[in-house]
């Protein structure tokens, strides 16, 4: 194997290795926006529940 080849070897071995991170971030940002909207909608239901309570209390 010559220098030459070596080199492209080793270049797509880095591409690769990039693109993989690339995927990998993406899928994380992806996980963490859903956490975030899980977390908003629990949330809203305490709020929910929270009133509900107040209003049965006051009554």
């Amino acid at each position: 194997m010559g220098i030459k080849d070596q080199f492209e070897d080793k270049k797509r071995q880095l591409q690769d290795k990039a693109d993989k991170a690339d995927k990998a971030k993406e899928r994380g940002q992806q996980g963490k926006g859903e956490a975030g909207d899980r977390a908003q909608q629990g949330r809203e239901k305490a709020q929910d529940a929270a009133q509900d309570a107040r209003d049965r209390f006051q009554s």
